[in-house]
């Protein structure tokens, strides 16, 4: 009997950026992934606004959390994505 629950099913392909390697994640996991470079992107344009440093925005909390997401729950994933 298949105890996996549709929320737990790997259906959404993520690949990294720089290897190409790819890997099977659950919808929640591909929207978190997905949320951490859209956060990422943000934080970086919003760093570069005049009078603004590198590290400033509070968004880099938000990716830092979603990256302690994945080291937490899906270390296998983090090792192929995020590393």
């Amino acid at each position: 009997m298949n105890t996996q629950t549709k929320q737990d099913e790997k259906t959404e392909e993520r690949k990294n950026r720089f290897s190409g390697e790819s890997i099977m994640l659950t919808k929640e996991e591909s929207i978190i992934h997905d949320r951490i470079f859209i956060n990422e992107l943000a934080a970086t344009l919003e760093d570069k606004e005049p009078g603004k440093s590198a590290g400033d925005s509070k968004l880099w909390d938000k990716v830092r959390a979603d990256l302690d997401y994945f080291r937490e729950h899906n270390a296998d994933a983090y090792m192929v994505l995020l590393d």
